[in-house]
């Protein structure tokens, strides 16, 4: 991937880079970032020597048709790691057992704390059942990262990219070694995603919303719902205000002629 697509990529959309030094030459660190577009698996990647290993939809994997077989081919060939966002503890298990064992082997670990990519380029709060988990069973350090812009290159939906330059700031690491053995406390857990939250959002600039972005997901979609039935009742109204002004010229057509024969 870093030879036949990292190099292109760089030369095609020139990202900028901020913080490089904060990620270490050789052992295990989370890469824990915001998430706006599908091509940020592909810049964070192709700016840093070395290999990054996301945990991705496991839908990427199970995808019928020679698209989906295409696409599983793909994500299996980079070595990322699918995880069913069913919500499944067993699935959830899994996923957090992979990124550990990745981390064991002195790898880059990387993951979105929100879940997902942002609906409206926003920053959402972080789920503790993933990045936290996995942070305080590794003991490894988790490093903040902010994508800029990528948003704006690809938006959700969208297949041709826009020829633009995002950016990509790496915070320092956290350490949360303090927490060590706490895995399971949901209050640490909280904590812990929390403050990684909290930093890449500095990092990032982003407007900072208190809910799942899954759940933002979920009001958007309703909104557009209501939006769609308040416009076909309006257009419902419409039509039917016109078949009764047709209604009501032809009703008084005949009064008309009758007048004027008189």
């Amino acid at each position: 991937m870093k030879f036949s697509i990292g190099g292109p990529l760089k030369l095609a959309f020139r990202p900028w880079v901020e913080g490089l030094e904060n990620i270490p030459a050789e052992g295990p660190a989370i890469l824990a970032s915001n998430h706006l577009s599908f091509s940020d698996s592909f810049f964070l990647p192709a700016v840093l020597d070395r290999k990054v290993t996301f945990i991705a939809k496991a839908e990427y994997f199970t995808t019928p048709g020679v698209k989906g077989r295409m696409t599983a081919a793909f994500f299996k060939g980079v070595g990322q790691l699918p995880v069913d966002r069913s919500g499944g503890r067993g699935a959830g298990e899994a996923a957090i057992k992979s990124g550990v064992d990745v981390l064991e082997r002195g790898e880059l670990f990387g993951i979105y704390p929100e879940g997902t990519r942002s609906p409206d380029a926003r920053l959402y709060r972080g789920k503790p059942g993933g990045l936290a988990r996995v942070a305080l069973a590794s003991g490894a350090p988790v490093i903040p990262v902010a994508m800029i812009d990528t948003e704006k290159i690809q938006p959700p939906g969208k297949v041709m990219p826009k020829l633009m330059r995002p950016g990509i700031r790496i915070g320092r690491p956290l350490d949360f070694s303090r927490y060590s053995g706490m895995e399971h406390d949901r209050f640490v857990l909280r904590a812990v995603t929390d403050e990684v939250m909290y930093e890449i959002m500095k990092l990032s600039g982003q407007e900072y919303v208190d809910i799942y972005a899954t759940a933002a997901k979920r009001q958007i979609a309703d909104a557009a719902k209501a939006q769609k039935q308040a416009h076909k009742e309006a257009q419902k109204e419409a039509e039917q205000a016109r078949k009764a002004a047709e209604q009501a010229q032809a009703d008084a057509e005949p009064a008309d002629k009758e007048q004027s024969s008189s």
